[in-house]
């Protein structure tokens, strides 16, 4: 992996760990999230209308993508729903690069250094050590589902979007395919759980959903990209010290404590980043 592949995904790292910051200081989970997948799929739309048509075989991939894509902020808006960011954001996160790395080394024959597969394990513990504070913190457990299917979802569309992006040979056009054909499986889906309930009200809500829209685009397009370059198990890794900048945002922004178990976890983290760029 190049430095400049590197740094572009911790950027888009932090990317990802805002917007989901501004999902969960909405004051509807679903109506944030419904004004995010709407923008999205209008900016998909505009991306999708510079390029011709995906080739046939591209569109299994974009249609496959969209389904868990939207599974993914399905379970991701029900979670906030019970918890907190920096419980939910770890545990969501967490156990999709140990998922990615398994597949995508064992199945499809990525080569990963060792050093690289150790900093991918040693971020997946700092993670999901720093999501165990639920059981000890008398948190709420109904999250418990909703993050876990968030994170396999989460493993789901890596694999899959970064097959498909070097299928289509255009991670850009893919990407905007793939956030459009989102946008309308999720707002179907959102309706169907939530009826009219789930559309987004008032003007906070869609400049929130906005926000977070264009920071969800720019980060998952940067990470695509990305994934067209380098191993998708590390790249995937390297997504998840998104974790670092949500920790950061849940102590200054929101003010949530910073316990010793978390600055180890913070700790962890870092030096899983560091092994993978060894």
């Amino acid at each position: 992996m190049s430095f400049t592949v590197f740094l572009s995904v911790l950027a888009a790292a932090l990317l990802h760990a805002g917007w989901n910051a501004l999902v969960r200081v909405g004051a509807s989970r679903v109506g944030t999230m419904m004004a995010l997948s709407a923008v999205q799929g209008i900016i998909g739309l505009c991306v999708a209308a510079t390029g011709p048509l995906p080739a046939g075989p591209v569109w299994p991939w974009i249609l496959a993508s969209g389904a868990i894509h939207s599974a993914y902020k399905t379970f991701l808006t029900f979670a906030y729903e019970h918890g907190d960011l920096s419980r939910v954001y770890p545990l969501a996160r967490g156990t999709a690069p140990l998922i990615t790395l398994a597949v995508g080394g064992l199945w499809l024959g990525e080569a990963v250094r060792a050093t690289e597969a150790a900093g991918i394990l040693l971020l997946g513990a700092g993670i999901l050590m720093l999501a165990g504070g639920i059981w000890r913190g008398g948190e709420s457990r109904r999250m418990l589902p909703y993050a876990f299917g968030s994170a396999l979802a989460t493993a789901g569309y890596t694999l899959v979007d970064g097959l498909g992006a070097r299928v289509a040979g255009n991670a850009a056009q893919y990407v905007g395919w793939l956030f459009l054909v989102d946008g309308v499986i999720f707002a179907a889906a959102m309706l169907a759980l939530r009826g009219r309930a789930s559309l987004p009200g008032g003007g906070r809500v869609w400049v929130v959903g906005g926000l977070a829209a264009a920071a969800s685009y720019a980060s998952y397009a940067v990470a695509v990209w990305a994934m067209t370059l380098a191993p998708i198990a590390l790249v995937a890794a390297l997504r998840e010290t998104s974790i670092l900048f949500a920790v950061l945002i849940g102590w200054l922004g929101f003010r949530e404590r910073m316990t010793p178990a978390k600055a180890l976890s913070v700790g962890l983290i870092a030096s899983g980043v560091v092994l993978t760029r060894l």
